[in-house]
C-alpha cells in the first residue's frame, strides 16, 4: 500500500492520477491533496478520497476550504501556503509524491521530496529545467527514485534497460522525443501574427492547462523536455533529437548502437504513464483503451520547423550554453506566455522575449538554490522590461 501526496490535485495530471488511484484502492491511498486556490474542487476531491491533509497554496482561500469541508462532513487537516506543501513533501507519512504543480512554483516541494528519499513522480518539468543538477544531487543524497510521468520521458524510461546504466554503456545512440506539432503544425510565421490565446490552447490531441498548451503551440514544451531529458538520463544535447509525430501515439523512442530503435506506443492518455510510475516495476490497469494499430493504419514523422517555431532552438541553445541558462530561458518563457495569455504580447513575441533575455544575461555557474532564484527573478524582470518595449 503506497500513500500518496498529490500536488496539483485539481489540474489535469492530478485528475488523471486520482482516476488511476481510484481503480486500485487495495494498492494506493491518498494522504495529501494540494492545489493552488480552487477550494471548491479540492473539497470535492477530499470528500471522495478522504486524505489526512488538504493544502491550498493561496492562504486567502484557506477559510473557504475549511467551510466547504465542514459542510461536506469531511474531517482532515487543512493548511495553506507553499511552505506547507514542501513540508508535506518531506513528511514521512507519505512515501510517494506526485509533483504536478505548474511552473517554477513547484521547485521547492520537488526538491523537498527528493531530499526525503520519496518515490517522486515528476510532472513538473520546470523544476528540472531550472535546477536539474541540484535536483539530481538531492535525489542521490536522499536515496529516493524519480520516475518521470511526462509521456515522452516516461516512454524513454520504459525503453531503457531496467538497471539504468550510463547511456554509453547501454549502447544508446540517441534519445528521440516526439512532438505533436501543436495546433499550428504546417503553418508559417506569416500565418501566426494574429493568433489568439484560445487558438493556441486548442491542442489537437491532448487536454492540458493553458500555459502548457501555449508551450506546445510554440514548441517550447518540447524544448523544455529536451533539457529535462538531458538531466534525467544523463544525455548530451547532441544525442537528443525531436521529430514531429502528429498522431501522438508513439510517445518517444530510443535508438541503440546495433541499429535497433525501441518505441513506446499508446493512446494519448496521461493515465498510462501515471499507472506505470505508480506501480513500477509492475503493470496495472489504467483505464486507457488499447491501441488498435490496424485502425490507426499510418504513423507519420517529420522534422520540426524551427524557422517558424524558434523556441525549440532557443532551448537547445540554452542547454548547450550550460550554467543557469536554462533557468533564464524558463523564467523568460513563463513571463512571456503569461503576457500572451493576458493579451499584452503577440504569439510570435514569445520567442523574441526569450531570445532577448538570453542575449542580455550571459549564463553563470549554478551555485545554490538561493543564487538560482535570484537569477530567475532577474530574468523575469528583464522579460517584463522587454514586453514593456524598453529593451
Amino acid at each position: 500500500m503506497r500513500t500518496l501526496a498529490v500536488f496539483g490535485a485539481t489540474g489535469s495530471i492530478g485528475g488523471s492520477t486520482l482516476d488511476v488511484v481510484a481503480r486500485h484502492p487495495d494498492r494506493f491511498r491518498v494522504g495529501v491533496l494540494a492545489a493552488h486556490r480552487n477550494s471548491e474542487k479540492l473539497a470535492q476531491l477530499c470528500a471522495r478520497f478522504r486524505p489526512q491533509c488538504a493544502i491550498l497554496a493561496d492562504p486567502t482561500m484557506e477559510n473557504d476550504l475549511r467551510r466547504r469541508l465542514a459542510s461536506a462532513g469531511v474531517e482532515c487537516e487543512v493548511q495553506s501556503g507553499m511552505a506547507a506543501i514542501s513540508e508535506a513533501a518531506a513528511d514521512a507519512r507519505y512515501d510517494t509524491v506526485v509533483a504536478a504543480i505548474v511552473g517554477a512554483a513547484g521547485l521547492d516541494s520537488t526538491l523537498a521530496a527528493a531530499r526525503a528519499g520519496k518515490r517522486l513522480l515528476l510532472a513538473n518539468k520546470e523544476s528540472v529545467v531550472m535546477a536539474g543538477a541540484l535536483l539530481m544531487q538531492a535525489l542521490h543524497e536522499g536515496g529516493g527514485e524519480l520516475i518521470p510521468v511526462d509521456s515522452e520521458h516516461n516512454a524513454i524510461f520504459q525503453c531503457l534497460p531496467g538497471e539504468r546504466p550510463p547511456l554509453a554503456a547501454a549502447g544508446v545512440r540517441k534519445l528521440i522525443l516526439t512532438a505533436s506539432g501543436g495546433p499550428f503544425r504546417g503553418r508559417t510565421r506569416r500565418d501566426l501574427h494574429d493568433i489568439t490565446p484560445d487558438q493556441a490552447c486548442a491542442h489537437p490531441n491532448w487536454s492540458m492547462g493553458r500555459k502548457i498548451s501555449v508551450d506546445s503551440a510554440t514548441l517550447m514544451n518540447k524544448g523544455l523536455e529536451v533539457i529535462e531529458a538531458h538531466h534525467l538520463f544523463g544525455a548530451a544535447p547532441d544525442i537528443i533529437d525531436v521529430v514531429v509525430h502528429r498522431q501522438s501515439l508513439v510517445h518517444s523512442l530510443v535508438e541503440y548502437a546495433d541499429g535497433s530503435v525501441l518505441a513506446q506506443l499508446g493512446n494519448p492518455d496521461m493515465r498510462t504513464a501515471l499507472a506505470h510510475a505508480l506501480a513500477w516495476p509492475e503493470r496495472i490497469e489504467a483505464g486507457v483503451p488499447p491501441l488498435d494499430l490496424a485502425a490507426v493504419a499510418q504513423l507519420d514523422f517529420e522534422p520540426p520547423d524551427t524557422t517558424t517555431f524558434r523556441c525549440l532552438d532557443l532551448a537547445f541553445q540554452a542547454l548547450r550554453e550550460g550554467g543557469d541558462a536554462t533557468t533564464l530561458l524558463n523564467a523568460a518563457n513563463e513571463v512571456a506566455v503569461a503576457a500572451f495569455l493576458e493579451g499584452t504580447l503577440p504569439f510570435l513575441g514569445i520567442a523574441d522575449v526569450i531570445e532577448q533575455v538570453l542575449a542580455e544575461l550571459p549564463a553563470e555557474a549554478v551555485v545554490d538554490i538561493q543564487t538560482l532564484r535570484a537569477r530567475d527573478l532577474k530574468a523575469r524582470d528583464t522579460a517584463r522590461r522587454c514586453i514593456g518595449g524598453r529593451c
